[in-house]
């Protein structure tokens, strides 16, 4: 691992020379094109061997191995020249859809909106050169590199707005041990990000292959969605590294632009997993896609109203969503009634401070639920900081063994959750007491005496609810005057 991370760390040294190159983002779009096209390589490379007349979806002379691999090939000027107007103009072009060539399309799909950044030929000369030493064909050094690019993937969090699309795998890799993926179920993250739980429920399904049958439905039963490029790009290389041969059911696009009422029984699915981008607020007409009465701009509620509506019956669903969702009025509230009248809301995981930064500060939650039967009680459990610690940071992130009491508290749905009990970190609210709050579900632990919180995200939040009541008593005392004027 230390060679691979010298070899790394070496090319962003490299990059940092370019005056091309502008920040950590591009320095990991950067990165990521040229690893796709080398990992592509490597995996042509077995499939040249396992398969009989295999045919590469790259020309041969765009192909890594003619103009990359080879230590004397073009540098300087003719390299720049190349990758510019020959390379991408050709990955951009290729024929293909994701049933008839499904490898042309996936390669296409990551170069559509790729760029080269790099005006230095001979600086690009020397990364392939250091690429070239990291060989993808020996399953210990690819290994190896899964964690690397776990690593690569954390540098997101500190590369501005890049930091969203990168959700701690503590956190996913909770969310999928809980959901419980079983082999042959279709398993969809509808905002990708780099993959993180696409990659966890990979590694979760593979303890249940046995033979290349189940492989191969392993390999067809993973789908997401991805609307920015550099994480499309980021979760296409990551699902190829973790052993998925075509990743063509990573589709590069926006999941709420297709209509609801466009998304058939055929494509119900029978798990979503997914962190969808909160506080984010989508383009205008998008939102007349969705029924009147739950129409909005904001983008984690109408992933709430898609993930509902695209789940099988019996479907099961883990999503990450911050407060405001939980406690919000209007149509935050239709959102919820439905979804609590329509699936069994039976987990919501509150999450402390601190586990998103430094994306975000604001608190989030987990929420579980099961499509088909209505809620009539909500769990709820309160995630502690383990013992010692005040936040969570970039160094001293949240662990998946902390999850241990949850785990151990979990119990099974089958049986009504029956195991469970209350404890200081864990509560139930019946459907009644949240029908009677209006459908909010930001309950407080009750076991827990009210203390003053000068927290500033908790602040805020009181703040944005106080604004919301304040507004709708105006609101009112409006109505209440109208009427007493017209009657006068």
């Amino acid at each position: 691992m230390s060679n691979l991370t010298s070899v790394i760390k070496s090319i962003q040294d490299v990059m940092r020379q370019d005056s091309g190159l502008d920040g950590d983002a591009q320095r990991i779009s950067q990165l990521t094109w040229l690893l796709f096209l080398k990992v592509f390589d490597a995996l042509e490379d077995e499939l040249e061997l396992t398969r009989d007349h295999y045919v590469s979806p790259i020309p041969d002379a765009m192909r890594w191995r003619k103009w990359a691999a080879n230590a004397e090939g073009i540098t300087g000027d003719d390299l720049i020249d190349f990758v510019d107007n020959q390379l991408f103009a050709t990955l951009k072009s290729l024929s293909g859809d994701a049933q008839r060539n499904p490898r042309s399309y996936v390669v296409r799909g990551v170069f559509e909106d790729a760029y080269n950044y790099m005006k230095s030929g001979h600086l690009l000369r020397q990364i392939i050169t250091k690429l070239n030493a990291i060989d993808f064909n020996r399953q210990s050094e690819r290994h190896q590199f899964n964690d690397l690019y776990e690593k690569i993937l954390k540098d997101l969090q500190s590369a501005g707005n890049a930091g969203e699309f990168y959700t701690p795998r503590a956190v996913t890799q909770f969310m999928v041990d809980m959901v419980n993926p079983q082999l042959g179920e279709v398993v969809l993250d509808p905002a990708t990000g780099t993959g993180g739980f696409l990659v966890c429920a990979i590694e979760h399904l593979r303890k249940q292959v046995h033979n290349t049958a189940q492989e191969t439905l392993l390999q067809n039963s993973i789908c997401g969605v991805e609307k920015k490029q550099l994480p499309h790009m980021l979760c296409v290389t990551n699902l190829m590294l973790h052993g998925v041969e075509v990743p063509s059911q990573i589709t590069h696009g926006n999941t709420l632009a297709r209509p609801l009422r466009d998304h058939t029984a055929a494509d119900r699915v029978d798990v979503v997993l997914t962190n969808p981008p909160f506080g984010g607020v989508e383009e205008p007409g998008i939102e007349q896609g969705y029924p009147a009465d739950v129409r909005t701009k904001e983008t984690a509620d109408l992933f709430l109203v898609l993930i509902k509506h695209i789940l099988k019956n019996n479907g099961r669903a883990a999503l990450v969503l911050p407060d405001g969702t939980l406690f919000g009025e209007g149509v935050k509230t239709r959102i919820k009634e439905q979804l609590l009248n329509e699936c069994n809301l039976h987990t919501i995981v509150r999450l402390p401070n601190g586990v998103f930064a430094p994306y975000t500060g604001i608190k989030t939650n987990l929420l579980f639920f099961t499509k088909g039967t209505p809620t009539q009680d909500v769990w709820y459990y309160e995630h502690p900081y383990p013992p010692g610690v005040k936040n969570y940071n970039k160094t001293k992130p949240i662990r998946i063994e902390e999850f241990d009491a949850e785990k151990a508290w979990w119990g099974t749905e089958a049986d009504g959750f029956a195991a469970r009990q209350e404890t200081e970190r864990a509560w139930k609210v019946s459907i009644a007491q949240i029908k009677a709050a209006n459908y909010n579900l930001d309950q407080k632990n009750p076991h827990v005496s009210t203390v003053q919180d000068h927290d500033p995200a908790h602040l805020l939040a009181d703040y944005q609810r106080l604004q919301i009541e304040a507004q709708a008593l105006r609101d009112e005392l409006r109505e209440i005057l109208a009427k007493s004027l017209a009657s006068a």
